[in-house]
């Protein structure tokens, strides 16, 4: 099965774990058979390679994403790198460039699109099996998954299928619906429009070319910008003639708020917490390093990071995007490609930043015009590089570079190292990188 899972959005309504960088896909809550945290992304992988272990997984996402993309999942999976966003019909165009032009993908190959975030059980992905057969099989141009509604939602668009059937064609789409036309969508057979399709290759890279002007890959990448802001769904899916829908009646949520969020956790706390007794549905994700007591509370959601403290009544969280958008703060810790970083302290001339270097791993080798650094090694073993010049480090070792000094740091164990950043201009587009 070739698969193309869709990663985007800034994730703030699950502020303050979520920012700019770090999507709720990333954030990590569901206990995997080591009993260790992972994320959506890391259980959509996981369940994937359960159902089907020589799937070839690609996600198409924005460059923010990669360095998490590539922290919890490393070089597992194919990643397709939208140069900026332009809406899912380009993404996906892209995508399946990629895997034509790069991976080497058929054209007669089927394809499944999705979402990189469903909360689902292992039977969705066989769902996605079974579509990339029709997909394979069928006379059909396009193959859609709809999920068999729980409950009339307004969240959602419908689907609206010619029968009842298990596969069946398509009759029409209808956009997101008050709650009694949803009930009468229900009645006719309808089902949410989760965002899942299937192709060939070769049916979705002509209607690109059909309506972009490009060579291949590496053109359209390099043409992206030009691209028009659009939706598969209209560009593609609501104009398609031969399609067709099949039905899933398995678990299926959308974890896009605080309160649909904490119902898939397997604990009420996460990190540093104490409930007591009289607690009520109450659910804590605590990433600082400092207790947190809650006492009598009832229906709360309590999120605490670097970037904030969250104390909110369930219902009212999903209401929480207009106030983080007027909030204006740097991110203050991120996943990367090699380790992660958590901003400590901010003051008028410095900065203070926890680095976690993973083993075999290195920062660029660069330097900065406006501020001057202090590495201060609390745990792990390395080297370090300075002007040219190596020497190893152990906890206890302090290296400093001065404004324009070439350094950078290599990981032979997991290291931790406390940054010191230093000048009355400190910004993170002052790094200028070299070629060791």
């Amino acid at each position: 099965m070739n698969i193309i899972l869709l990663s985007g959005g800034s994730g703030k309504r699950l502020w303050p774990l979520s920012n700019d960088v770090r999507s709720k896909q990333f954030i990590k809550i569901f206990r995997n058979r080591e009993n260790e945290l992972d994320s959506m992304l890391m259980r959509v992988y996981g369940q994937i390679m359960e159902v089907d272990p020589q799937a070839q997984v690609t996600i198409a996402t924005s460059k923010k994403q990669v360095s998490s993309i590539k922290n919890q999942l490393g070089d597992k999976v194919g990643v397709c790198v939208e140069p900026e966003r332009r809406d899912t019909f380009p993404a996906i165009c892209l995508a399946a460039a990629y895997l034509h032009d790069v991976q080497g993908v058929g054209m007669e190959e089927p394809v499944v699109v999705c979402p990189v975030d469903p909360y689902v059980e292992n039977t969705y992905f066989e769902a996605l099996r079974q579509l990339s057969r029709l997909a394979a099989e069928s006379d059909c141009n396009l193959s859609l998954m709809g999920i068999e509604p729980t409950y009339p939602s307004e969240k959602y668009g419908y689907i609206i299928p010619t029968s009842k059937e298990q596969v069946s064609s398509v009759a029409t789409f209808k956009e997101k619906p008050d709650m009694e036309t949803a009930k009468s969508y229900i009645s006719r057979g309808a089902l949410w429009n989760g965002g899942v399709f299937a192709f060939k290759l070769g049916y979705l890279l002509e209607k690109a070319h059909s309506l972009i002007d490009f060579q291949d890959y590496w053109d359209l990448f390099s043409n992206y910008h030009k691209q028009d802001k659009i939706s598969f769904d209209y560009a593609v899916v609501e104009q398609e003639k031969e399609i067709q829908v099949l039905r899933y009646h398995g678990q299926w949520k959308d974890l896009g708020t605080w309160n649909t969020f904490t119902e898939a956790m397997d604990e009420m706390a996460i990190g540093q917490a104490v409930l007591n007794e009289t607690c009520e549905n109450t659910h804590v994700i605590n990433e600082l390093n400092i207790p947190v007591l809650c006492m009598g509370c009832k229906n709360l959601i309590v999120a605490a990071s670097g970037d904030g403290i969250l104390v909110s009544d369930k219902e009212q969280s999903s209401y929480i995007k207009p106030f983080v958008d007027a909030m204006e703060q740097q991110v203050m810790y991120a996943e990367k490609s090699w380790g992660s970083f958590q901003v400590m302290d901010v003051q008028p001339e410095s900065m203070t930043i926890k680095i976690t270097l993973l083993p075999g791993h290195q920062l660029h080798y660069h330097s900065h015009e406006h501020r001057d650094e202090v590495w201060t090694v609390v745990s792990g073993q390395g080297r370090t590089i300075v002007d040219g010049m190596e020497q190893r480090v152990e906890p206890g070792a302090v290296i400093t570079m001065s404004a324009g000094c070439k350094h950078t740091v290599i990981a032979d164990t997991e290291l931790k190292i406390i940054e010191v950043q230093l000048g009355k201009n400190i910004d993170v587009n002052d790094k200028q990188k070299f070629t060791l």
